[in-house]
């Protein structure tokens, strides 16, 4: 009876971490768009030697991951602090995603514009004495970890059904963000395999496809925002009733 109870558990907890995983990994993926930015920081690291390249690609992705794990973890807790309900955070959250989603999903060269002012200062490539001064600011963040990746972060920390394990769904979400810091590596310590073969009108296309599914993801973390505010309202009115009888 124990080994049998043992196996149900470990697999509600593996489907659980499998769940979270495939919920992160596309709205963070959506929403960062590893194969767009490494367009952008071809650009910006243009003139570099290729180990300098490398090695600022590996530490953007570095800060990137530990910006997202924080924002996965403890942003609901930073926010719960200033009294902000875990269902007005999924609402406002899937808002900000579908928002975001929208837009670039009609105008995928709007976003282009904006990550690459946020990368590039005045125009020109960015260099400094030192090649590592730039990774956090601004090519880990707001470049490639801007406000709508942080948002998007608490939104799914916030996101654990309430039946599901929270360690399980925490491990789940944070392989997601993993995954997609590995792209992030991969594209840009790739940047100038990827700005030949992809071109503008592939980044694009990839961009429209993942706006896509983050637009979904959005509509799906508003509906359960919504779906807690129901239920919250419910139990208030039942404990009211009997009250008001009596």
């Amino acid at each position: 009876m124990s080994v049998s109870l043992g196996g149900f558990l470990s697999s509600v907890t593996v489907h659980t971490t499998t769940s979270a995983f495939l919920l992160a990994f596309p709205a963070l993926f959506s929403i960062v768009n590893p194969f767009g930015a490494a367009l952008i920081f071809a650009q910006a690291t243009e003139g570099r030697s290729k180990t300098e390249i490398q090695a600022l690609a590996r530490l953007v992705s570095f800060y990137s991951f530990m910006l997202m794990i924080v924002s996965l973890w403890f942003g609901g807790a930073v926010l719960a602090f200033f009294g902000i309900t875990v269902s007005a955070l999924r609402v406002a959250g899937g808002l900000v995603v579908a928002v975001s989603a929208w837009e670039l999903l009609q105008r995928p060269e709007n976003t282009e514009a904006r990550k690459e002012r946020q990368a590039l200062q005045d125009g020109r490539t960015v260099q400094a004495p030192n090649w590592s001064d730039s990774a956090f600011f601004p090519l880990a963040m707001p470049f490639t970890v801007g406000p709508g990746t942080i948002a998007v972060a608490i939104a799914l920390g916030s996101s654990s059904p309430v039946e599901a394990s929270p360690w399980a769904y925490g491990v789940g979400i944070s392989l997601g963000a993993v995954g997609v810091v590995l792209l992030v590596w991969v594209a840009y310590s790739s940047a100038e395999k990827l700005v030949t073969m992809l071109g503008v009108t592939g980044t694009r296309i990839v961009s429209r496809l993942a706006a896509l599914v983050l637009l979904c993801i959005g509509v799906q973390i508003m509906a359960a925002g919504v779906q807690g505010f129901a239920v919250d309202i419910w139990q208030h009115m039942t404990r009211v009733a009997p009250t008001a009888r009596g």
